[in-house]
């Protein structure tokens, strides 16, 4: 395959052996909040329900996809946690790959446009899933809504991508081009979010006045109790 063995969810998933569905559990949890972005987590659910299909996995559907909502949850929770606990001490460096200062204002407007189901279409989102929970903590999100929320969202994301897995298992195409279908599954997944990105733009376009000066005033920071 084109992807790293530690990316190729076939390859995991054959490593793991017996552990495959707990070994999945660890890897959905981490990628949805430990800080570690670059993991496959929509491959891996997908080949999941794939494995399951065809018997490799011998685990109940219903159990695996309750356990993989359970992690990516949870998971989820624990990347809230250590933004709401180091708050900007995580966003320091401008020159950061990924928490650079200037996101936590960002994301604080992304919440104030999008509202809670920003929530739920960052799971579909490789790294941005990872990122928005630690950024969502930083700035103080009410934690009911986001608890809420992020609930709603792993109950789609985890059973729902597990379940076309389970449905595709045994279309024997499917099984020969398990690459491809992998790769396309990454590419549909980043559709919600392209379009919501475009429409912005279209809304922010349409919005400005004219006359609009050059240089807006500053916003607030996000320290509040209430970010979202």
């Amino acid at each position: 395959m084109l992807m790293p063995n530690w990316m190729d969810p076939e390859y995991l998933l054959n490593w793991m052996g017996n552990w495959a569905l707990w070994g999945t559990l660890i890897v959905v949890f981490i990628e949805c909040g430990v800080l570690f972005p670059i993991l496959p987590g929509d491959s891996l659910l997908f080949a999941v329900g794939l494995f399951i299909a065809r018997g490799t996995i011998d685990v109940p559907l219903w159990l695996a996809c309750v356990l993989l909502t359970a992690s990516a949850f949870l998971g989820n929770v624990s990347g809230y946690y250590i933004g709401r606990f180091l708050g900007t001490s995580l966003f320091r460096n401008p020159n950061a790959r990924f928490l650079k200062p200037k996101y936590i204002e960002q994301t604080h407007d992304f919440f104030e446009r999008y509202g809670p189901r920003a929530l739920v279409m960052a799971r579909f989102v490789p790294i941005v899933r990872t990122f928005i929970t630690i950024v969502a903590g930083a700035g103080r999100m009410d934690p009911r809504k986001f608890f809420l929320w992020t609930g709603v969202g792993a109950i789609i994301w985890a059973p729902g991508i597990t379940l076309l897995g389970h449905a595709l298992g045994n279309v024997q195409f499917i099984h020969d081009h398990l690459e491809s279908a992998l790769i396309l599954l990454v590419l549909v997944s980043l559709i919600p979010m392209v379009v919501e990105y475009l429409l912005a733009r279209r809304r922010n376009r349409n919005s400005a006045p004219a006359d609009a000066p050059k240089h807006a005033a500053p916003k607030h920071p996000v320290t509040n109790n209430h970010a979202d």
